[in-house]
């Protein structure tokens, strides 16, 4: 199996397509070749004319630890090449910036979510590159989530820099798929190209999405392992809670929650009662941590763990998203006026309760808050919304 970073270099006619142009890189930690030379390194090496880099959130170097903590635009000490920071004073790219260079290659590792930010910085800088004339590459790295969908779809307005478009949470798709879809959504004018992966196969089971050929570079702090990712559509919404999602151990966003004044057990059997079919797929175990910084740090946390790994792992049948709901709901059952919602500012919006950002709207926080809804209230209303997704995205398959 090769990413598109591995094919491009393997390849004489696309370098040559490169000969003479000005080339700027997209990247970060997990931006590396299958021998793990950094694409930076790897493509000044074969001869390309790298102009500039550009940083994501967390930046280039991957070094920053949380939610709008920003990167500021530096020089690269080793080529003496700016590197601009697309999480600092912009999160899109200026038309400075965009000057730099002619094509610009994109190699960001995605994790298949939604509000994983580095979806909307794609959209970002195909939109730019419209406006400016310029030419836009995917180096695809596989979805390590997989094909399946799952969650509601953004509501047209309540888009953010955690929503760029209405997908739903977990959307299935490549960066690269996701850069074809953009373009046909949103009607851009944009000389397109996707370096395909070889022999990626999402739904086979080596590692079903995530081949188990390849080793893991997380691709921000919190991104530790393939167990993370799979969770990550579910556990993200603790973000917008004042339930801990684990941040401040050695395994963030793997857990379902962690608080000090919340039984995880209890919640664990009001779960069982609530919607048991929501629980298969993964195994879940009540554990304790303490965050050594971050939501209860310092304090004894209950929490319920989650395993989407080994032999507890069912691939089709695993749906975070709605597990995680579930959790809410059945804290909300127990716990009837826990101060469940957090209110502050999330990724720059200052006027929306973070959950109903994460989320692209208020329904999933409405759903958990109504105590006669029921679990096949939401399952209808999402299952609507991932039909029409996978009817819209079909064409845009390229595995």
């Amino acid at each position: 199996m090769k990413n598109g970073i591995d094919r491009l270099l393997a390849d004489p006619e696309l370098l040559r397509q490169l000969k003479g142009r000005r080339v700027a890189l997209v990247a970060h930690p997990a931006s590396v070749t299958a021998n793990l030379t950094h694409s930076l390194d790897a493509l000044i090496a074969a001869g390309v004319q790298v102009n500039s880099a550009f940083g994501p959130q967390h930046g280039l170097k991957g070094d920053k630890q949380d939610n709008m903590v920003e990167t500021a635009d530096e020089m690269d000490p080793r080529y003496g090449i700016p590197i601009f920071s697309l999480y600092g004073e912009v999160r899109r790219p200026t038309g400075q910036m965009m000057s730099s260079a002619d094509v610009f290659l994109f190699d960001l590792q995605d994790l298949g979510c939604r509000i994983y930010t580095f979806v909307t910085t794609l959209l970002y800088l195909l939109e730019e590159a419209a406006k400016a004339g310029k030419e836009v590459w995917v180096l695809d790295r596989p979805n390590p989530a997989g094909r399946p969908v799952e969650g509601t779809l953004l509501v047209p307005g309540q888009e953010s820099f955690v929503g760029a478009a209405p997908m739903p949470m977990r959307h299935g798709l490549t960066m690269g798929e996701m850069g074809h879809w953009f373009i046909a959504h949103f009607g851009l004018d944009v000389v397109y190209k996707v370096v395909a992966m070889e022999g990626w196969r999402p739904d086979a089971d080596d590692g079903f999405g995530w081949p188990t050929s390849r080793l893991w570079i997380n691709p921000s702090p919190n991104a530790a392992n393939v167990n993370m990712a799979r969770c990550y559509a579910g556990t993200v919404m603790l973000e917008g809670t004042t339930l801990s999602e684990g941040r401040g151990t050695t395994r963030p966003l793997e857990v379902l929650f962690g608080a000090p004044d919340i039984d995880g057990g209890g919640v664990l059997k009001v779960m069982r009662k609530l919607a048991p079919e929501w629980l298969v797929g993964a195994a879940l175990r009540e554990c304790w941590f303490e965050p050594t910084f971050h939501k209860h740090a310092g304090k004894l946390c209950n929490a319920l763990m989650i395993h989407a790994e080994g032999g507890f792992y069912d691939h089709h049948a695993f749906r975070p998203w709605r597990l995680q709901a579930l959790a809410f709901k059945a804290i909300r059952r127990l716990y009837p006026d826990y101060p469940l919602w957090r209110d502050f500012p999330y990724e720059y919006e200052l006027t929306r309760l973070a959950i109903d950002v994460i989320n692209g709207g208020p329904g999933l926080r409405e759903w958990v808050d109504d105590p006669a809804a029921t679990p096949d209230d939401l399952d209808a209303m999402t299952s609507h919304d991932e039909a029409a997704w996978v009817a819209e995205v079909r064409e845009h398959l390229l595995y």
